[in-house]
């Protein structure tokens, strides 16, 4: 195993001075355009500035400097982040003849972050994070703590109201955060004028900070709510790093091995790796380049990938146990991984593919992590043999099972097609062929099934019926899902393939809706299919394609009046709404619905399937870690933890009874 010590402290307090900030431009676009700084000026906008001066202070915890970060959420709706580093420098520009703070705070693309030498790595904006945020905000102030002496200036919308003044004392002071004698606090109150909403999420926050706190070892965060009567408080710190995060992510998953950490650094690139396989069949592998999630991968994830496979085939034939023509690829060393690629380097260098930094497109980067990574693999299955045979045998276990699968796929093809123009009996397709408009319902039962034929539009609409058991996804490798019937008729129906041989551009439908009945036995069923979506065609959840279907609970009728009610809350308000409108008691019918099969083709038309007035919850993946979590734990093969979550949950299940 290859490990160094990262030398991230890149200046002493006293060099980091004004002469280490640069002006590359002025602040003026970013009111206009918004957008082009932060994203969205929705509730994605707002929390990515508050990210922005959370990075601010977790930059100098990566240069060295900061051990403390505070996040404060204040009753007034601003919020406060405070660190203990060095502190803004706050003496004279002499081209500008200001603070150079005031230049931080007011110019856009000025800071320590572009010349070098301040930070050597950092994340946010590529340093105009401060000037956005104030640019975006009512209000803000800062305040810097250095040399022993407090600095403040305030600013609206930007524009600075006061000087750059010395304190006697903290104006901020509050009975959980006691400051220390260095460092920088700033608080700012988004603009109504600009985000469409200003109340800051607690969890999105919490997630933020968590992931943070992961990347980067004994850096203590201190989130802290005072919006409320009773204070909310929660504090993160890890001395593991991402050997922590692997091990969370690895909780209920039964782990084969202690996770393998390989840390080395390459001239002014530190390459930080932890992988550990478990006993699952899915895998989870995160990347991370200095503190943004590159969600997309890149080149360090490739580098990963083919250092990976390399160096477990080396082993493997090493100690003779695979022959030359009888490897593993790439895929079969996905099954029950679990791994945390964390790259840090000098920010300038950093090449992102796309506006959103989802992908790094340094090439540089790959074959310098393949490296780092197949060295560290190598010594550590020299120095850990039975690991290293634990881990060929799962790989080894996957290998058949991929072999399997292609075999079983095979058959199918013979038999009818997976991927081609045979498509399955029980599906009703659409007339449409263009899948940006076209529509795929999967619908529990025959019967319901049925109504939804007649009751669809047939130019857009597809059904196709799942009736009986469904195979739980979470337990079985590829080879038995292939062969089961419903889901191997959903892969024909969707046209992309699966496994190795997925081809997203194939997808024959851009609206899937998964509709079961109303019932405990329909959200088992819907369960088990967004598993199968999720662990499986990831992609069509992350793309936003994965729909759930909304059927009434309630029919309300009243002489020739019908309405519909999909919640209890509707319910009682319409019957009300009844009451109120008609002089004399009316006569009022009320049918529970217990299955779609119990609504005619109309109902089920204008209720559930019509374009005008249905209601559709789309699926998405708010916290990868979180949904990979409950996955495994309503799904997987242990039970405590499924008996624990339905121990400690049951007093909020609404009975139907």
């Amino acid at each position: 195993m290859t490990q160094s010590k990262s030398p991230l402290k890149n200046t002493s307090n006293s060099d980091y001075s004004a002469e280490h900030i640069q002006v590359l431009e002025g602040l003026e676009p970013v009111r206009k355009r918004p957008g082009m700084y932060i994203g969205s000026t929705d509730i994605v906008g707002l929390h990515e500035s508050l990210r922005e001066i959370i990075d601010n202070a977790v930059d100098e915890a990566l240069a060295g400097f900061a051990k403390n970060v505070w996040i404060i959420l204040n009753k007034d709706g601003s919020a406060t982040v405070a660190d203990d580093g060095r502190g803004i420098p706050v003496d004279i520009m002499p081209q500008f003849n200001k603070s150079a703070l005031e230049i931080v705070m007011t110019k856009l693309h000025a800071g320590g972050k572009f010349g070098g030498s301040a930070y050597k790595i950092s994340g946010g904006l590529h340093g105009v994070g401060s000037s956005v945020v104030n640019a975006l905000s009512e209000w803000l102030w800062v305040e810097v703590r250095r040399n022993g002496k407090i600095f403040r200036q305030e600013y609206e919308r930007g524009i600075p109201k006061t000087q750059v003044k010395e304190m006697t004392s903290s104006t901020y002071e509050i009975t959980y955060a006691v400051f220390p004698t260095t460092g920088t606090t700033v608080t700012f109150l988004p603009d109504n004028q600009i985000f469409s909403t200003l109340e800051f999420d607690f969890e999105t926050i919490k997630k933020a900070i968590r992931e943070r706190a992961y990347l980067i070892p004994k850096l203590y965060f201190h989130l802290i709510d005072l919006r409320k009567e009773e204070t909310k408080e929660i504090n993160y710190y890890f001395e593991g790093g991402i050997n922590s995060l692997v091990e969370k992510i690895n909780e209920n998953k039964n782990p084969i091995h202690k996770p393998i950490y390989i840390n080395k650094q390459e001239n002014d690139v530190e390459a930080e790796v932890s992988l550990q396989y478990t006993e699952a069949y899915t895998e989870n592998v995160e990347s991370y380049v200095n503190v943004i999630n590159t969600v997309n991968g890149g080149t360090h994830l490739t580098g990963f990938r083919m250092a990976l496979t390399r160096a477990i085939n080396d082993y493997g034939k090493k100690i003779g146990s695979f022959k030359d023509d009888n490897g593993i690829t790439g895929d079969d060393t996905k099954e029950g991984l679990t791994a945390v690629v964390f790259i840090k380097m000098p920010q300038d260098r950093i090449q992102f593919e796309g506006q959103t930094k989802g992908k790094l497109g340094n090439s540089e980067i790959q074959p310098l992590v393949m490296q780092v990574v197949k060295d560290g693999l190598s010594t550590y299955f020299e120095e850990n043999p039975s690991d290293a045979r634990r881990i060929l045998e799962k790989v080894y276990l996957a290998a058949k099972a991929r072999l399997a699968a292609k075999a079983a796929k095979e058959a199918i093809l013979r038999k009818g097609a997976l991927e081609g123009s045979s498509l399955p009996g029980k599906l009703a397709d659409c007339q449409e062929k263009d899948p940006h408009v076209s529509e795929l319902y999967i619908v529990e039962g025959d019967s319901a099934g049925g109504s939804a034929k007649m009751g669809r539009d047939r130019k857009f609409q597809a059904i196709l019926p799942f009736g009986g058991k469904i195979l739980n996804t979470e337990r079985a490798r590829l080879d038995k899902i292939i062969e089961f019937e419903g889901l191997k008729n959903l892969i024909i129906a969707l046209g992309m393939g699966i496994g190795e041989s997925i081809n997203f551009e194939k997808l024959r439908y851009h609206r899937i809706i998964i509709m079961t009945d109303a019932d405990v036995d329909g959200e088992h069923i819907e369960t088990l299919v967004l598993t199968f979506f999720y662990r499986h065609l990831l992609d069509i959840v992350k793309q936003g394609y994965l729909y759930i279907a909304q059927p009434p609970l309630y029919k309300i009728q009243s002489g020739k009046d019908i309405a519909y009610a999909y919640t209890e809350e509707e319910k009682d308000q319409r019957i009300k709404n009844i009451k109120e409108a008609k002089k004399n008691e009316p006569v009022i019918n009320i049918q529970r619905y217990k299955g779609l099969g119990e609504m005619n083709p109309d109902q089920l038309w204008d209720t559930t399937m019509n374009p005008a007035n249905r209601i559709l919850k789309q699926v998405a993946i708010e916290d990868a870690e979180e949904a990979d979590a409950v996955f495994t734990m309503l799904m997987g093969q242990e039970v405590p933890p499924r008996k624990h979550f339905i121990q400690s949950n049951a007093k909020m299940a609404t009975l139907d009874v």
